[in-house]
């Protein structure tokens, strides 16, 4: 009777094990690691040289205005200097680059990585921390997991699943703890204050202030952040249609922070590629999309 008993709950156990295995390293197309590392790595070349807020000027910054990160106290890395930033920015351009062209994923993946930590914690020791880098770095340290991975391989791969979920879970946290940051320091009233009025007076655009003319559209919107923030957890589970909207939802909402404000959160948007089927961007092999074909035949 014992055995009896015990036979339907470890099969039950071994399919709830299955069950979250395959949430956690779903199986994917490595074509759609490839494409995803090759647009991360390009970014990370974009971010560095463009979009780092004077981060290469901080080797030459009066070294009384660096408060280090916990982060670089903990791995012991020295104030920037002239020399150390230049050579560290050149780093990790040529490691993106490389790894962007998909040789040497893994030793080119995690120099750019282990660059990337110290050039964003360097940069975010002389002021405020940019919430929206931490799915960039978590990208760029799990992207190199998976090993090779070519644009045309549609080989199923769980190892590739499991890099795309952490991205994934790093980017719905970035906006979940958003939302409870706003709760936890401006309160429950932050959604009904005036602090969309307060950053459109501040620094907004001629389409911020058509927007100041109508103030309950203003409270809405705060009211709809706070909302969506909250939501963004449904990504994880959420599938095809209704998943590309969620996205494309996101993506408007950071289109329309940049046209009113001028304030991009492009590392997060990259990111939020790892929910999309990105290999659909490039033709699969000719014999694998034969493949493909005949199973589909067979299966009606």
């Amino acid at each position: 009777m014992t055995a009896g008993v015990a036979e339907p709950t470890a099969t039950v156990d071994a399919g709830a094990a299955g069950a979250l295995r395959r949430w956690v390293a779903p199986s994917v197309p490595l074509a759609r690691l490839a494409v995803l590392r090759t647009l991360v790595h390009l970014f990370v070349v974009l971010d560095v040289l463009r979009f780092s807020n004077g981060a290469l000027a901080h080797g030459d910054t009066p070294e009384q205005l660096y408060r280090p990160l916990t982060v670089r106290t903990l791995l012991h890395l020295p104030p920037p200097s002239h020399g150390y930033v230049r050579v560290l920015l050149a780093v990790i351009v040529v490691s993106a680059l490389v790894a962007a062209t998909g040789r040497l994923p893994r030793l080119a993946g995690w120099v750019c990585a282990v660059g990337m930590l110290d050039w964003l914690s360097n940069n975010f020791s002389y002021g405020k921390v940019d919430h929206d880098h931490v799915a960039l770095l978590v990208a760029l340290f799990v992207l190199p997991t998976a090993g090779r991975a070519g644009f045309r391989d549609r080989t199923p791969s769980e190892a590739a699943g499991w890099a795309l979920r952490c991205i994934q879970v790093a980017a719905v946290a970035t906006y979940l703890l958003s939302a409870v940051a706003k709760v936890r320091f401006g309160g429950w009233g932050w959604a009904s204050s005036a602090i969309f009025t307060w950053a459109f007076v501040r620094r907004g655009t001629w389409l911020a202030d058509q927007l100041l003319r109508v103030p309950p559209a203003v409270v809405a919107s705060q009211w709809a952040l706070i909302v969506v923030e909250t939501l963004t957890p449904l990504l994880l589970w959420l599938r095809r249609l209704p998943l590309y909207a969620f996205v494309a939802l996101l993506c408007g909402f950071h289109l329309t922070t940049y046209l009113l404000l001028r304030i991009h959160f492009l590392p997060l948007v990259v990111c939020l590629a790892a929910f999309l089927p990105l290999e659909r961007l490039v033709p699969a092999r000719r014999a694998q999309a034969e493949a493909a074909a005949s199973q589909a035949s067979a299966s009606r």
